[in-house]
């Protein structure tokens, strides 16, 4: 059993990924579709030779790259990245959901164990800290960079 990269059309990757899975084969165990990983989904199976009989019937599946993967090459896909990975207090951002949409703000501290960031609002007149989930900001200027 191994892990194959099954070549996509860009951004039908999913699409496929669910084809693949919903033909509910024996030797097929799982189908992965990572989004930072563009025209391929990788597919846990038996052996190659399940792909010859397939990949025909699948839209936008156009072939298997040949070799095996194993899953420790593949694993790093399989955890979810903190939203907060790659911001630095100081950095500037704007908030893109939440009341404060659209502002932009200095970041003053981060918690990665709850995957939020304490921000200064920049345009308030009184210095306010206001606490956002990582996902609601979009970093405009990094200072490390």
């Amino acid at each position: 059993m191994g892990v194959y990269a099954v070549k996509t059309t860009a951004s039908q990757e999913r699409t496929v990924a669910d084809m693949i899975i919903s033909r509910e084969e024996d030797e097929i165990h799982a189908a992965l579709a990572p989004d930072s990983l563009t025209s391929y989904v990788m597919v846990e199976a038996d052996d190659i030779s399940v792909f010859d009989r397939i990949l025909d019937e699948i839209p936008h599946a156009n072939g298997v790259v040949q070799g095996e993967s194993s899953i420790s090459e593949v694993e790093h896909f399989l955890s979810p990245k903190p939203d907060v990975e790659g911001i630095a207090e100081g950095d500037i951002v704007e908030l893109i959901a939440g009341p404060f949409k659209g502002e932009k703000a200095q970041v003053q501290r981060i918690d990665e164990g709850k995957d939020q960031v304490t921000v200064e609002l920049y345009e308030a007149t009184v210095p306010i800290p206001v606490t956002v989930r990582g996902d609601q900001i979009r970093v405009l200027d990094s200072e490390e960079r």
